[in-house]
Formats: C-alpha cells, structure tokens, sequence
C-alpha cells in the first residue's frame, strides 16, 4: 500500500500549488517555506499537479463554453430585437410578429442554460373529473362505518362538503 502524500494533506496545500504553478521558486524553497521535505515537494509535483491542474483546466474549458453559449444567445437576442424593430418600422406586423415569436424562444432558452426554468413533469390532482368524484364519494361511502377516518379523510381530500 503506498503512503499518502504528505503535501496532498498538508494544511498549506494550496498555497504550495499555487507557488508550484507560479514558478517563482525552487523546489527546495518551497520545502523549506512551507517546511516539507524536498523530495515530497518534487512526487507531488510530479504525481498530483498534473491532475490537478488538468480538472482546473477542464473546469475552465466549461466555463469559457457557457460564456461562449450564453454570448451567441445574447447575439441572436440583439439580432432579433434589431429585426423586430426594423419590421415595426415599415409596419410588416407579420414579420414583427415572428420577431417577437423568436424573442420568446430566445429568453426561453436563455433561462434553460441558466437553470432558471424548471421543466420537472407535474402532476395536477385536484383536477375535478367525473371520475375522480365518483372514486371519491365510494371511498367516502365505504369509510361511513368509521366516521373518524371518513372525517379525517375527507378534509385531507378537501371534500368537507362531501361528508354529511
């Protein structure tokens, strides 16, 4: 089983990277700065930097995608604004009208990328159907020998009035 590293774990550990990254010293400056020993200085840089500047990379990647993304949305946005306005102008209502249809699209999908819309399915039960009334007043019914649980029930179902 190989040993943990000694760095990895080190209360100062980030400021080690940072100076790592930097440059600025020399190994055995860095061992003595932060009171380590040369050679645990040189395993971790050689054996968790690399991993760890490759995930700062691909964190940064993303980001710089999403900045991109939302940037080319904010452009479509000014351009369909731009449209819209010139078509209000020569009074082209109909294409005015695609220009607003666009916008709408637009903001919804800028609030997609930003997490802003929830589009979880949900699921509306207090929808009054036939169905659902007639399932209700059998349960009720079957219940009219135990009034406390037909009572509980129906407030819990919201049908107060059902219960006489």
């Amino acid at each position: 089983m190989s040993r943990k590293c000694s760095i990895c774990a080190h209360q100062q550990r980030q400021a080690i990277d940072e100076t790592l990254v930097a440059g600025t010293a020399s190994l055995r400056e860095i061992a003595s700065l932060f009171a380590v020993s040369q050679s645990a200085v040189r395993r971790h840089k050689t054996r968790h930097l690399p991993v760890t500047l490759a995930a700062a990379e691909a964190a940064a990647e993303a980001v710089v995608r999403s900045d991109d993304l939302l940037g080319k949305v904010a452009q479509l946005e000014a351009d369909a604004h731009r449209i819209k306005k010139k078509a209000e102008e020569s009074q082209d209502y109909r294409t005015a009208l695609q220009g607003v249809r666009e916008l709408v699209r637009i903001v919804e999908l800028l609030a997609r990328l930003r997490g802003e819309l929830d589009e979880r399915a949900q699921v509306n039960i207090l929808v009054v159907s036939p169905e659902w009334l007639s399932l209700r007043a059998r349960i009720l019914q079957t219940l009219e020998p135990y009034p406390e649980a037909r009572n509980a029930l129906a407030v819990a179902l919201g049908a107060g009035d059902a219960v006489k």
